[in-house]
């Protein structure tokens, strides 16, 4: 048991060492523009489809069963409000990023893991390049400015997809339904979502990152670091995304 506290905390602290160098990299010249728009297209681009379907799954998911327990007290105008709310503090960052973390987060961690074993990271610190500063700061700051902006985009198909229910499923006023959300919902439901959503793209990008760099042992070390990249970063996000709600009430 000792042995496995010991353990934890010295990956941890090398964790945290690792962030450090991803922070210090952001005033290291030369500027790779390229690398990071090529990331905005990787992880941003090409992820519109898998957040589009899931941001519309789970609002309708939520609008049948918020209609279904508004119903009985002649409620149901606020399953609008009520959904709205949810995805935009809640639902839409953890759906957002839980869907990016198994899409780009398990990528990226194959990716520099398969660089580490076939020795490609050893080449580039051969000759003086920062694996850090290369490879990994245009994935961060990629994530960090993509998350954001597929959350809002869950944020906004995941209410469409409530009014659609609720409209045209269950036949409520649509003027009712869509004044008396708008009423409810405020400008800080979103931004805490928004917020909420870079600090983990950070958080994913890192972890993720960390263990494909680390990652032994070949072929089999690959698979190992991008199911711990996946599994790390998920539990971590749950973690960060109370700590935030309770900062943010």
């Amino acid at each position: 048991m000792r042995q496995i506290i010991v353990q934890t905390l010295t990956n941890l602290g090398r964790y945290f060492d690792f962030v450090k160098d991803v922070i210090l990299s952001v005033f290291r010249r030369p500027f790779r523009i390229n690398q990071f728009v090529m990331e905005l297209e990787h992880l941003g681009v090409n992820s519109i489809a898998i957040i589009f379907l899931s941001g519309g799954a789970i609002g309708m998911i939520i609008a049948l069963q918020m209609v279904a327990l508004l119903l009985p007290f002649q409620a149901e105008i606020g399953t609008g409000a009520a959904v709205a709310v949810a995805m935009g503090r809640e639902l839409a960052p953890i759906i957002t990023t839980l869907m990016l973390i198994a899409k780009n987060g398990s990528a990226m961690a194959a990716e520099l893991g398969t660089m580490r074993v076939t020795e490609q990271i050893d080449a580039l610190e051969s000759m003086a390049v920062s694996p850090v500063h290369y490879l990994v700061l245009p994935k961060v700051i990629a994530s960090v400015v993509v998350f954001p902006v597929l959350t809002l985009l869950a944020n906004v198909v995941g209410t469409l997809g409530s009014l659609f229910i609720s409209v045209y499923l269950y036949g409520i006023d649509s003027a009712v339904y869509t004044h008396f959300m708008f009423d409810m919902l405020s400008p800080r439901d979103i931004y805490t979502g928004m917020i909420k959503s870079a600090i983990m793209g950070f958080m994913v990008a890192t972890i993720c990152c960390y263990k494909g760099l680390n990652t032994t042992q070949g072929a089999k070390g690959v698979g190992d670091s991008a199911t711990s990249a996946v599994v790390t970063s998920s539990v971590a996000i749950l973690v960060a995304d109370y700590i935030l709600a309770s900062l943010m009430l």
